[in-house]
This record gives structure tokens, C-alpha cells and sequence, in this order.
């Protein structure tokens, strides 16, 4: 039998719990499921409750939960994804991916090139949505850890506030492979918009500290290149 996951912001211990709101509507509107039916739940500690459900009305579910155990195990290498935002579901394509491909923290950045102009409300909404695309994501790949989407913030003041060990720009111009550098145990990846980083960004990220690095011969798309990224990182350095 399917075990449907749902991630609660709340503490969660052994025994019944009662969901309300939104949770409660989809566990019993959307979802149908009825009592007996088993779930699993996590608050983003790294645990989470195995239990089932023992009562639906139209406004309340209560579920019964076991004591926790361990969730997955995070990458051995924590990465912070600096993403230029693009446009519509592209965005939200990338932090879907990126949240199943273990990242530990997304920040959308503006760039010269980058045509996404959010600020204030409309910049808060934004977040908001891409947090719950990355909760939504763990709830299908099976993460206990939620990766945070930080608010969106400029190229330069990312740059000089990041803190990892490791520093790399995509750069298909470039010799320099991943197989010649040492193992992180944290990494930033700088990943450019539609139509690529300008000159002086990149100049601008080098002197911080970035590593321009070849991700092979071909130029890929926005939204192409994290997944990539990320895919190689886990494979070389990570839990792949």
C-alpha cells in the first residue's frame, strides 16, 4: 500500500495528533483517504513519524504517530545553490530538482540579464511559493530535511556573503574539469540566466573566490544547468 508523506511546521511527538486547515482538506478532500489509511510525517529535524489515521470529519484529521526514527541521511557535501531567477515555471522547475537532488539552500539572484523584477509583497509571495515547492519536493523524494529558499537578493551581496569551501561558476568556456579538485564538505554553484552571466559577472565572481568550471562543450539552459550541476557534485563528492 502507497504511505502518503506530509511535511507539518510543528514540533511532532509519539501519539494522536489532530491536523486542521489546508492539511486536513487535502488529506481528506484531495487525497480521499480514509481512517486506517498508513502516513508518514517529518517537520524538517532529519526525522520522521510513521503512523495512520484514526479519524476524518470535514474540518479535522487525527492521525496516530509512532516514535520517530531517522530520516534519509543528508549529502555529504552541503551545497548552497545561487540561482539567476527566470521566468514562470522554470523557476520553480529548478527548485523542485534541486531539492531532489539534495541541495541545502537556494538563493534566486538578480543579474544583469536576469528579466525578473520582484520587490517588496510580490517578492515575499514569490519566496513563500518556492519554499513550498521545495517542501513539496521532499515530500515526493523522501527528504526529512527541507532545503531553505532564502529571499531573492543581488549577484554581488550573495557573492559576498556566501561561506563554503568551495566556489564554482559554470563556465563552458573554460579547461578546468571537476575530477582535478579536492573533495568539499561545502559547496556554492553560481548558475547564470537566459543568455549567460556577463563578462564582468564572471570577473566579479572570480575575484570573490569563484572558480570558473567546465561542465562539458555544450552552453546549457538555465535551467539545465543546476540539474547537471548538482548531479555531477553528487556523484563525485555527495551520496550518488
Amino acid at each position: 500500500m502507497r504511505v502518503s508523506r506530509f511535511y507539518l511546521d510543528q514540533p511532532l511527538t509519539e501519539g494522536e495528533l489532530s491536523l486542521t486547515g489546508d492539511t486536513a482538506h487535502y488529506i481528506g478532500r484531495v487525497l480521499r483517504l480514509a481512517p486506517g489509511a498508513p502516513v508518514q510525517v517529518f517537520n524538517g529535524s532529519g526525522q520522521e513519524w510513521s503512523g495512520d489515521i484514526t479519524q476524518i470529519s470535514k474540518r479535522e484529521v487525527v492521525v496516530r504517530l509512532d516514535a520517530p526514527t531517522p530520516g534519509l541521511p543528508e549529502s555529504a557535501v552541503r551545497i548552497h545553490l545561487g540561482q539567476a531567477m527566470s521566468r514562470g515555471e522554470r523557476m520553480d522547475w529548478v527548485i523542485q530538482k534541486a531539492a531532489e537532488l539534495g541541495v541545502a539552500e537556494i538563493t534566486p539572484l538578480f543579474t544583469e540579464r536576469c528579466e525578473v523584477k520582484l520587490q517588496g509583497e510580490r517578492a515575499d509571495k514569490r519566496q513563500s511559493h518556492w519554499q513550498q515547492v521545495a517542501v513539496s519536493a521532499c515530500e515526493q523524494c523522501g527528504r526529512s530535511v527541507v532545503p531553505r529558499v532564502n529571499p531573492p537578493t543581488s549577484m554581488d551581496d550573495w557573492l559576498a556573503s556566501v561561506d563554503v569551501e568551495l566556489r564554482l561558476i559554470l563556465h563552458h568556456r573554460t579547461d578546468q574539469s571537476l575530477k582535478s579538485l579536492q573533495p568539499p564538505a561545502s559547496l556554492a554553484l553560481l548558475i547564470g540566466p537566459e543568455g549567460g552571466l556577463s563578462a564582468d559577472e564572471i570577473s566579479r565572481a572570480e575575484k570573490t573566490g569563484f572558480l570558473a568550471t567546465r561542465f562539458g562543450p555544450r552552453v546549457l539552459r538555465t535551467e539545465t544547468a543546476p540539474v547537471v550541476a548538482l548531479s555531477v557534485a553528487q556523484y563525485l563528492w555527495g551520496d550518488f
